[in-house]
């Protein structure tokens, strides 16, 4: 926001750096996600986390609303989830193996949604999460969701309906109050799943949880 309340000051400091080699390291500001935040981070059928045909595959639909329910027509959704085995498919991930997943599985997925502000997803239903020492996580999907005039993305969950005994028990979804984790649990319908995202309600009981990362 522009500070018009005072003509005589400078709202911050005044660098007086002039090359980028004379700055110091740190960590830079957030900026806002403009309206093309699609550009260069979304490529064609990236929203298959598998291919199309794949034995197992199903179908997952997030749909993005603000709080009057109108869609938000220009988010963008970021999809992380481990295979069926539970294994991330990646080196960070200690339990990788040589072959960490089925052939063709990528493992993330983005997504630009359309005018109804919903994307489609082609996935394989992921694994529990279980590390030793750790509590064992239920079977889930890590959500990110970009929209434009947001400084940073925002972070959640999806959880699949049919694992009740492992919801109930999974730690991180124990952190959201009782009366708020339903919106994290997924719908089932004909072909797959579809979770709707609720941001800036004014009744906190139905926006989404979104958690600090």
């Amino acid at each position: 926001m522009i500070d018009t309340s005072n003509a005589t000051e400078f709202r911050y400091p005044v660098s007086g750096i002039r090359d980028q080699d004379e700055a110091g390291f740190g960590i830079t500001p957030s900026q806002t996600v403009g309206p093309y935040v699609h550009i260069g981070l979304t490529l064609d059928d990236s929203e298959q986390i598998v291919p199309e045909g794949t034995e197992g595959a199903v179908h997952v639909t997030t749909t993005v609303i603000d709080g009057d329910g109108n869609p938000i027509s220009d988010a963008m959704i970021e999809v992380w989830q481990t295979g069926t085995d539970g294994v991330f498919n990646s080196p960070l991930d200690p339990r990788t193996g040589d072959q960490a997943t089925v052939e063709g599985f990528r493992g993330l997925g983005r997504g630009m949604v359309d005018g109804t502000g919903s994307v489609t997803f082609t996935t394989l239903l992921p694994g529990a999460i279980e590390f030793e020492g750790a509590d064992t996580e239920a079977p889930h999907l890590k959500l990110g969701v970009f929209a434009r005039g947001m400084l940073e993305r925002l972070y959640t969950r999806l959880y699949f309906p049919e694992n009740e005994q492992a919801n109930a028990a999974d730690p991180v979804l124990n952190a959201v109050p009782e009366e708020r984790r339903h919106l994290l649990v997924a719908e089932k319908t004909g072909d797959g799943y579809r979770l709707e995202i609720v941001m800036q309600h004014d009744d906190p009981t139905r926006e989404t949880p979104f958690f600090r990362v």
